[in-house]
């Protein structure tokens, strides 16, 4: 279904980022020195891009329509991936917590830091995995054309009200410089 394949496809663009933000972290628990900016963009994408968007689109249209179309809301696997949103951000904002002071000269705080984004990366890559390999098949043999279609009109509204025109081009280009960045570390 072309739906679960756009948010398939956000995934890929969401490891990449994580990918770049463990290696950034590694060189901070390592002792080396990172550039402050790395974590403010990966802090930004996850907050904008992962959640703000992508997983908008999960909780507020495809989760709702597989529960109307027969898969539960509660004690099943949309709720473990509601659950693992809430846990996902609660990372975010202890590593954001941490940035905040490591970024203001606190050298203590890297490390805390590098362990909230390394604990977000690794709930994450397995949630991800989950749904791309679980739910979303699952979900897909239940809506039909017309869900599909609907969805896909709902995503690009989400982009365009929630993110605005460009930015998700915007960040796509993050995406790179972050690999960029963070391959020499």
């Amino acid at each position: 279904m072309e739906a679960t394949d756009i948010l398939r496809k956000e995934h890929r663009a969401i490891e990449n980022v994580l990918d770049s933000i463990v290696r950034a972290a590694d060189a901070v628990k390592a002792g080396r020195q990172v550039p402050p900016q790395v974590f403010a963009d990966g802090l930004d994408f996850i907050r904008n891009f992962a959640d703000r968007c992508h997983h908008t689109k999960e909780e507020g249209r495809l989760f709702p329509l597989f529960g109307e179309r027969g898969l539960p809301m509660q004690g099943g696997p949309i709720q473990v991936m509601l659950i693992e949103h809430e846990e996902g951000r609660k990372h975010v904002r202890e590593a954001a917590l941490q940035y905040d002071r490591w970024a203001a000269g606190d050298s203590s705080a890297g490390a805390a830091m590098a362990d909230a984004l390394r604990s977000y990366a690794a709930l994450l890559r397995d949630h991800i995995f989950k749904e791309d390999n679980i739910l979303y098949p699952m979900g897909d043999r239940l809506i039909t054309e017309a869900d599909d279609q609907m969805l896909v009109k709902q995503f690009d509204d989400i982009e365009e009200h929630e993110l605005g025109p460009g930015v998700h081009e915007k960040y796509h280009a993050m995406i790179e410089r972050l690999e960029e960045e963070t391959a020499r570390l």
